[in-house]
């Protein structure tokens, strides 16, 4: 059938094309340039034609302009989400205890084309409305939540909350009504009660839309063995594939198609243990424990677990180890709990991540 309509349109052509060539060619001979032109004139006419009777043309034109599209927008996701830690501090704006400003993305060209935000109160509210967000892990998780309030709520506000949320080994949740937004602080200094956490969403058949989690520090103190740290991580990533892509089944007994119902999948982040700087730490255990080199031992288990998606793993690492090593030793008073400027900047990347991950931009 085709080649048929491509036969007669060939037909068609040549009748348009030739045949008033051929009529007007004794009368427009002694005019070369208005021959050849009205025969150009012709030719495009009949090839406009011609267009609708070979598709392969203007899908091959068409696939190539939203492949092109498409391929422009992996390259960007994926070439951008190494960039998210390019960051450097204003170490004068930290000596002067600024809120704001005292840390920004580097000015490098491929970090400036992937257009890192700063969001502020109303673009954090738009990209977390209705959210229901966890943050679980030990002080540096509940410093990361601090960092993640303090871009939604007023100062006077946030006085309450550091006072509620800094008790002393406690979960907090709050639920901030202007956006909808669910919030649960955790206490979960070990990774095996991460794991207990991710079987827990797993019977309730209730997921957050973003769990921060991160242990370790606890763990080098107390259990100091590094060992012992991977095979934990090794079996949180277990727990956490095996969820992963999320459903949920609902009714015990009739499990037929019209009963499941698909889940997004929670956006996952490991929050990544500091630059411990053993000589300000504040305990000779400490000293003795948190050596420069259980803290190696301990971060080359989180890689080799491949927990992380930088090592093949469902979780994007919130590089607290890189920011606070960035920021140096004079933005700690402990050498483990480091200035706000670096949770901050740990939050802005998060919420960038994000941004790609749902190929948003505010």
């Amino acid at each position: 059938m085709m080649l048929g309509a491509v036969q007669f349109g060939l037909f068609a052509a040549g009748v348009v094309l030739f045949v008033p060539m051929g009529m007007a060619g004794w009368h427009l001979s002694r005019n070369k340039m208005l021959f050849f032109s009205c025969a150009l004139f012709i030719t495009l006419a009949v090839g406009v034609h011609l267009i609708p009777y070979f598709p392969s043309v203007t899908s091959f034109l068409s696939s190539s302009s939203s492949s092109s599209s498409s391929s422009s927008l992996v390259v960007n996701r994926n070439s951008c989400f190494p960039l998210l830690h390019q960051v450097a501090f204003d170490f004068q704006e930290l000596g002067n205890n600024s809120e704001r400003g005292s840390w920004k993305w580097i000015e490098f060209e491929n970090v400036v084309d992937c257009d890192f935000q700063k969001l502020t109160k109303t673009d954090t509210s738009d990209l977390l409305n209705g959210s229901w967000v966890v943050v679980a892990g030990d002080s540096q998780a509940r410093l990361m939540v601090v960092s993640l309030l303090e871009l939604l709520l007023a100062k006077n506000e946030m006085e309450v909350v550091k006072g509620d949320l800094f008790k002393r080994h406690s979960d907090y949740n709050m639920f901030v009504d202007e956006i909808g937004m669910k919030l649960d602080f955790i206490w979960a200094p070990y990774v095996s009660n991460l794991t207990d956490l991710m079987m827990g969403f797993k019977e309730k058949k209730s997921y957050p839309d973003v769990f921060v989690m991160g242990a370790g520090l606890w763990d080098m103190l107390h259990v100091n063995n590094a060992s012992d740290y991977g095979v934990s991580l090794k079996s949180l990533k277990d727990s956490v594939v095996s969820l992963l892509p999320v459903s949920s089944t609902f009714g015990n007994e009739d499990r037929s198609e019209t009963n499941v119902v698909p889940i997004r999948s929670p956006n996952l982040f490991w929050l990544g243990m500091p630059k411990l700087i053993s000589s300000m730490l504040n305990t000779d255990e400490k000293k003795e424990k948190m050596s420069d080199v259980m803290c190696e031992a301990y971060n080359d288990e989180l890689y080799r677990s491949k927990l992380l998606q930088q090592s093949g793993g469902p979780l994007f690492l919130l590089d607290i180890h890189s920011l606070s090593n960035n920021c140096g030793a004079h933005c700690t008073d402990d050498g483990m709990h480091y200035h706000g400027a670096v949770y901050e900047a740990a939050v802005h990347i998060m919420l960038n991540g994000l941004l790609i991950e749902s190929n948003q931009k505010l």
